[in-house]
């Protein structure tokens, strides 16, 4: 053991002139700066989704504001946050969204509960027998006026 480690010293030495063997080893494990540590995701405040209506064979496309309900068809959907990656970062959108469904007595029953992914909607979308919703985009704004509070 004490052989394999005075080798590794003597060839650090050879290799990086000007680099002590002690630090040799810290040197070559330590990740390049851009590495280092990745950029926070941007939070939006409105979420953006697709819903299909399989009976009609409608496309809609509505706004969310996060944390707020918003009624398609038979189904209630509330986005708890929405994420877009930092500028310069590869493009990633997700959010989290909670999904619930009115029932025919007039129950309300949660289906969905976990993240959306507008780059693979077919991977987390809301797979309904009357409805299909799915996340299209996080923005900033929106037409849609903002709730009140």
């Amino acid at each position: 053991m004490f052989m394999a480690h005075a080798l590794a010293a003597i060839l650090a030495a050879l290799v990086l002139p000007g680099v002590s063997p002690a630090n040799a080893q810290a040197e070559d494990d330590s990740p390049p700066a851009e590495f280092a540590k990745p950029k926070a995701r941007i939070k939006n405040p409105v979420a953006v989704f697709s819903g299909l209506d399989k009976i009609t064979g409608r496309i809609t496309t509505f706004d969310v504001y996060i944390d707020e309900t918003v009624q398609f068809g038979a189904l209630q959907v509330t986005p708890r946050v929405c994420l877009t990656s930092a500028e310069g970062e590869a493009e990633k959108t997700d959010a989290f969204v909670q999904v619930d469904e009115i029932t025919l007595d007039r129950k309300i029953q949660r289906i969905f509960s976990g993240w959306m992914f507008a780059d693979s909607p077919g991977l987390n979308a809301v797979e309904h027998p009357v409805y299909d919703v799915w996340l299209k985009s996080c923005k900033t704004e929106s037409d849609v006026p903002a709730p009140a509070g």
